[in-house]
């Protein structure tokens, strides 16, 4: 293979996903043209509306699928906590690269941490998993919803539209960003548990041994072993971006450490999970933890988190 394209969003965070991806691609493969062909999604053209409104992150995944479907390009650089569990026919998870940090981050030009915001201060976040654990932490805040590329979000916050805003810290570090706003508090594990996935790049190709081969070399193993869990543990619950689940695993050693969550939006109620397990099981504890919170009534919470979550976006 001489050629390689891959389908990419216009935001300055995919391109940066999309030109390291590039970059790395091509130092595996000497001779190897790689170039990218930018897409504008739907979700990147409807700013005003929430994004489960127009139908959550597959939005930006679709679109680049039909791009690859006709020929345009044969891999897409996403990231992975946008992937869903299933792939359509036709597309392969072709390598899960290493992991940038996993938490998110709550970025303010006045304020240093979560403690540190005053009693009905505005935060802003389009996640129904971030709404419910800061909801959780602070009942007091007042949660608006917030669209738009990292870069215009960050606007919004310096425009002085929020106190704070709670951002992905993979995203901030990639761009650059850190220094761009005052306080960038990186919130822990113990305090706001991540989407799966987050933090790494999932890269989806066409079914095509070539091509396969290729991505393949991109693949980090102990980010491949942490992100299954998490993906197993959301396809158990038939869980999207729709409803707030958290889920996060770390490799250390030969064990695995599991955080997860799942709860009403308005964090109300929630069911969660502190677990370790080897590495050894890596391909089955992901659904195991998710039968185990079925058990206490995670799908019937799960069909009231959607309910609220339909009710609160019908109202933006």
């Amino acid at each position: 293979m001489k050629k390689l394209t891959i389908a990419t969003r216009g935001s300055q965070l995919a391109l940066w996903q999309s030109n390291h991806i590039k970059s790395v691609l091509q130092q595996q493969n000497p001779g190897l043209e790689v170039e990218l062909n930018v897409i504008v999604t739907t979700g990147d053209r409807i700013q005003d509306k929430a994004l489960s409104q127009i139908g959550g992150k597959g939005l930006f995944l679709k679109e680049l699928e039909e791009a690859m479907l006709r020929g345009e390009a044969q891999i897409a650089v996403h990231s992975l906590k946008d992937v869903p569990t299933e792939l359509p026919k036709g597309f392969v998870l072709g390598a899960i690269t290493e992991r940038e940090d996993s938490r998110d981050a709550l970025l303010s030009e006045k304020y240093e941490s979560i403690e540190a915001l005053p009693e009905g201060a505005i935060v802003g976040t389009s996640s129904l998993r971030r709404r419910m654990q800061i909801e959780r932490l602070r009942p007091d805040l007042t949660i608006k919803d917030l669209r738009g590329n990292v870069d215009t979000r960050i606007k919004k916050l310096k425009n002085g539209d929020f106190d704070a805003i709670i951002l992905a810290s993979a995203g901030i570090n990639r761009l650059g960003f850190t220094g761009s706003v005052k306080y960038v508090y990186p919130i822990s594990l113990d305090e706001m548990i991540p989407s799966m996935g987050q933090g790494a790049l999932g890269i989806e190709a066409i079914d095509d041994p070539k091509v396969i081969e290729i991505v393949s070399r991109l693949q980090d193993d102990s980010t491949m072993i942490a992100t299954t869990v998490e993906r197993d543990f959301v396809d158990s619950l038939d869980g999207g971006c729709q409803v707030p689940i958290g889920v996060n695993a770390v490799v250390k050693g030969e064990d695995i450490t599991i955080k997860a969550i799942l709860g009403m939006p308005d964090g109300s109620e929630v069911l969660h999970e502190d677990t370790t397990a080897k590495v050894s099981e890596y391909k089955s504890i992901g659904r195991v933890i998710g039968q185990d919170m079925i058990t206490k009534g995670a799908k019937e919470l799960l069909h009231r988190a959607e309910v609220m979550a339909s009710k609160m976006t019908s109202t933006l």
